[in-house]
């Protein structure tokens, strides 16, 4: 089922997250922005964990999270090992979210416009799972052209 191998992808995924933020030697190039690269692995670690608590935890999970996406954005200094500990509660709500989805779930519409047309929910997890993957490239690149 579309389930199981979504959430093998977020769990994958998510860890492999953890680990690039985990693999800055300088705590400090986790927040750099240089030239052409206008966020920094931080910020876009904080905007992962927004958007897959947000769609996936607040929309599909019915947790409490609330997000501000601009904080995302904004926020500097966040130790690692904080990024760290919200990565790793993400992982469980984003697993316990998409454990509770059926197929009838998958079919449905998204409760939520979020690309000016509605969309099922099958087609808008894929999306997420893609993002992640986007950013997470970004991050690795980030990391490894900036960490000194």
């Amino acid at each position: 089922m579309l389930t199981e191998t979504l959430e093998t992808l977020f769990t994958r995924d998510l860890n492999r997250l953890k680990k690039e933020i985990e693999l800055y030697q300088n705590e400090k190039s986790i927040w750099i922005v240089d030239k052409e690269i206008s966020n920094s692995s931080g910020n876009l670690c904080l905007h992962l964990i927004g958007n897959l608590n947000a769609y996936i935890g607040a929309t599909l999970g019915n947790t409490d999270y609330i997000r501000n996406r601009e904080l995302e954005f904004s926020l500097k200094d966040i130790p690692k090992a904080e990024l760290i500990r919200n990565i790793e509660d993400t992982i469980l709500v984003v697993q316990n979210s998409i454990r509770n989805l059926n197929n009838q779930d998958l079919e449905a519409e998204y409760p939520i416009i979020v690309f000016k047309e509605a969309m099922s929910t099958e087609f808008f997890l894929v999306h997420l799972s893609s993002h992640l993957s986007y950013h997470l490239g970004q991050i690795n690149y980030h990391r490894r052209l900036l960490d000194k």
